[in-house]
């Protein structure tokens, strides 16, 4: 039997369940491995069907009280688990890049501020939402944001903490129970979640965090009539299987999946700025769903903006993620290793060509060289699929109308970008079917924003109001504003 809590990157840490305020081993664990050098960093609970059936029992049973509070009355339980996070940043922080391979920079000066942020603004936000009323000249309505129940919280390996607290926060204020299934491959994190909110006084069953496979785990989990709602981010297959199993009881889903994005270079864009705003594209080894990962450059900019990058490129470091100056580390495991280095090879043999990189990096053995590849046609499988990792394809375009149909023309559409003169990058942008899209810049984000995509790149928005009306049943009060009476007319 593993240690109630382990030493990892000189953090503590459980490797066990989370359930009804207590941990909870299981009878079979699994190993896990950083990505840095495939050290050992010791064995998780495995979630079995009755560890998920005792986590979704202990949040329904706590569901009654802490949906009976008022946001005002959750506001300073929430905010204590922000605290509690800012209390173990540096743990957090460490974990995370041993884990899942994350820039431990990155971790502190973006990652955990967002975390508790996650917490603190929705529970603040919450607040906003009691009683908004609408007067007609019939009736007064009064709109109630009630909790939906328990909830299933399913989270992904690129950005463990990120996405975990981007969930939680606005269904923990909404006044919804919650279930974390936290990624196989990268869950301490979401464990030390659960110690801070313990220890911020979050009633037991509120919180509860079940590690394990999605094939075991997660199917038990999804597949419960208990669940009020779904909270996925990840793959397009795996969605497919949740909201498979969701659609037997009604439950449902927010699905947030994967990007093919478009990242476009106009002919009077500032190619200098485009160049390095699209080296960041390699940024957590490629590993990012609303990466630009489609570089659609016009034909008359092209060779300028590709010597441009290429310099951005060359200067990237590649390395330990623990180290300050790395900037691309390595990946998740080695499976998603073979998968990226299956697609450029695939691409080779389709007639690709390689701009730069194409190998493993020296460094390691999950590390892959920031790669681009040419000379692909639309239909090619690099450029209609995401491959997640450190790989973009280049696309030469004429007018307009090619930049915008190359831009439309696959099944994703989370995010975009486009670098031109600002009132021709916004007519360009305005044509592009995609959840967001950024305008000479990237990855600037808002809590109040809408975030999410259209095709197959996910179902619903997450963010300000639109996180809520997710995670509530909207109710509306009607109160006539003259005595009603009641009366049948014939038809």
């Amino acid at each position: 039997m593993s240690p109630v809590y382990m030493e990892v990157a000189g953090a503590a840490v459980s490797p066990h369940h989370y359930i009804d305020g207590q941990r909870v081993a299981a009878s079979t664990d699994f190993e896990l491995r950083s990505p840095i050098d495939q050290a050992v960093l010791g064995r998780i609970s495995e979630g079995s069907p009755a560890d998920v059936d005792a986590a979704l029992g202990a949040a329904q049973r706590a569901f009654a009280a802490w949906s009976a509070l008022t946001a005002a009355e959750r506001l300073p339980l929430l905010e204590r688990f922000a605290d509690e996070i800012g209390r173990r940043a540096e743990a957090f922080c460490q974990l995370e890049s041993r884990d899942a391979g994350v820039l431990l920079s990155r971790m502190r000066h973006g990652v955990v501020p967002r975390a508790m942020q996650n917490i603190t603004w929705f529970a603040r936000h919450a607040l906003t939402l009691q009683d908004r009323r609408i007067d007609t000249e019939q009736a007064h309505h009064r709109v109630h944001h009630d909790p939906a129940g328990v909830v299933a919280v399913i989270t992904p390996w690129n950005a463990p903490l990120m996405l975990s607290t981007w969930k939680l926060g606005p269904a923990l204020a909404a006044g919804n129970t919650c279930v974390l299934k936290p990624p196989e491959w990268a869950p301490l994190t979401c464990s030390l979640l659960a110690d801070a909110a313990h220890a911020a006084g979050l009633p037991p069953g509120v919180l509860n965090v079940v590690q394990g496979s999605g094939a075991v785990t997660g199917a038990a989990l999804v597949r419960d009539a208990r669940l009020a709602r779904i909270s996925f981010t990840g793959s397009v297959p795996t969605a497919k299987a949740i909201a498979h199993a969701a659609a037997a009881n009604l439950v449902p889903c927010s699905l947030e999946l994967g990007g093919k994005s478009p990242f476009i270079v106009l002919a009077d864009a500032d190619l200098d700025a485009a160049a390095a705003t699209a080296a960041l594209m390699y940024r957590n080894a490629g590993q990012v769903c609303l990466a630009g990962t489609r570089l659609l450059v016009h034909e008359s900019v092209a060779g300028r903006f590709v010597a441009a990058m290429r310099g951005c490129v060359e200067r990237l470091v590649i390395g330990d993620p623990r180290d300050p100056a790395t900037e691309v580390g390595p990946i998740i495991h080695p499976r998603q290793v073979e998968r990226v280095l299956g697609y450029i090879e695939r691409a080779r043999g389709a007639g690709a060509r390689v701009l730069w990189g194409g190998e493993r990096h020296p460094f390691g053995v999950q590390y892959v060289q920031p790669t681009l590849l040419t000379d692909v046609a639309q239909d090619a499988e690099i450029v209609q699929n995401e491959v997640f990792g450190p790989v973009l394809t280049l696309q030469t375009f004429a007018s307009d109308d090619e930049a915008v149909a190359l831009a439309n023309g696959t099944d994703y559409g989370l995010g975009g970008v486009c670098y031109g003169e600002p009132s021709h990058a916004i007519a360009l942008a305005e044509r592009v079917r995609t959840g967001f899209i950024w305008i000479n810049s990237f990855g600037i984000r808002d809590l109040a924003a809408p975030f999410g995509g259209i095709k197959r790149s996910g179902v619903g928005r997450e963010g300000g109001d639109w996180s809520f009306e997710f995670f509530c049943d909207v109710k509306d009060v009607i109160v006539p504003n003259q005595p009603f009476r009641a009366s049948f007319s014939a038809r």
